[in-house]
């Protein structure tokens, strides 16, 4: 018998069956609409699966749970690449909205897009048409993941719960992450006090409710979970999801380049404000506050400024405190499952996930 395949392969599995499908309808479109098709499906490749897997554990918590005989349906994988395709609709506005250059160690989607432009020699702004097209590739991929999401929940008892919290999922991101950009600029008139509490309520809308609580959710429907076993789930998965962000975080300031596939300290030259940068600002006197605030956010900044930065966040302490940040919530989670109604063995997958999510490097 055959091993059982790992969660990448089951989904890249049912993602070339799809994409076989878009493809097929590809020659209506002419040579620019299909190339349009294989840049959509060219951000698909890679990725660590983490919504996948949580769909998939957050299936067997339940299916298991009374009989452990029970297998992943294709149906099943179908939701698990669905989540996966919605992520790469979000991971491409991003990129747009940060004017990231790098996605993955490779060109982000408009870069890549505006470099089409160039080589093709067409006229006009390659630059602007970039960043067009990448609005309408993200569109398409939201479009893809719908698509491939009803395909896998027709004719499903729990369908109507699955379609609502993937549509409670497509909000919740969408306000997160406008609430996201906005604390770029909301910062500046609100109290020092406040802002780590709103960047933790951006943490929770923009991540740890679409990155973990979500996808274990929606896999838990799937099986037909009732609301004993949502509520622990939905208990365990937020508090994992708000360490995942902080951990990313912590990433975005202190990662390797060659290891996150994104050059280091992006986050200060972005000037987000995360819950690092609110503690550190919070730490800081007022006029080592002004000269922090001067430089975060300047896309200018050189590797010695970047230093600079990074070392007065360690010294005031930020850096400790949000890694005991990630720890407290990693024990709440864990602390959710005990006694939970749900099957052991995907409890014990479970907690695997929450560490590799919260202890990663990339």
């Amino acid at each position: 018998m055959s091993a059982s395949p790992t969660v990448p392969e089951a989904v890249a599995a049912r993602l070339d069956l799809f994409l076989a499908e878009r493809r097929a309808d590809a020659a209506e479109y002419g040579p620019d609409g299909a190339a349009f098709l294989n840049a959509a499906a060219a951000t698909l490749a890679g990725g660590k699966r983490l919504r996948a897997s949580f769909c998939r554990t957050g299936w067997a918590a339940v299916a298991r749970r009374s009989d452990a005989r029970a297998t992943e349906s294709d149906a099943l994988w179908d939701l698990c690449a669905a989540l996966e395709i919605f992520q790469s609709a979000a991971l491409v506005h991003d990129d747009l909205i940060d004017n990231s250059d790098v996605r993955r160690g490779m060109p982000a989607a408009h870069r890549a897009l505006e470099h089409t432009h160039r080589v093709a020699g067409w006229s006009g702004d390659a630059e602007a048409y970039g960043r067009s097209a990448a609005i309408l590739l993200g569109d398409l991929l939201v479009a893809w993941s719908d698509d491939l999401a009803e395909q896998a929940i027709d004719g499903l008892p729990s369908a109507r719960l699955v379609r609502a919290e993937y549509a409670r999922m497509r909000r919740d991101v969408t306000v997160g992450q406008l609430l996201d950009i906005a604390e770029e600029s909301a910062w500046s008139v609100h109290p020092a006090d406040e802002h780590a509490d709103r960047a933790l309520r951006v943490a929770s809308l923009k991540s740890a409710r679409y990155s973990v609580e979500q996808p274990l959710v929606l896999g838990a429907a799937f099986a037909g979970a009732d609301d004993e076993q949502l509520a622990a789930l939905r208990a365990f998965g937020h508090p994992v999801g708000i360490a995942f962000q902080l951990r990313d975080d912590v990433l975005g300031v202190f990662g390797d380049a060659a290891v996150t596939g994104k050059p280091a300290g992006d986050d200060l030259r972005e000037g987000k404000r995360t819950v690092l940068v609110a503690r550190t600002r919070a730490a800081l006197s007022s006029s080592a506050r002004t000269v922090f605030d001067e430089m975060l956010g300047d896309p200018e900044l050189s590797h010695e400024q970047i230093r600079s930065l990074q070392a007065t966040i360690t010294d005031t302490g930020a850096l400790a405190s949000v890694e005991e940040m990630i720890a407290d919530h990693a024990a709440r989670a864990d602390r959710a499952l005990k006694g939970a109604p749900l099957d052991n063995t995907a409890v014990g997958e479970l907690r695997d996930l929450a560490r590799a999510a919260t202890s990663r490097t990339r």
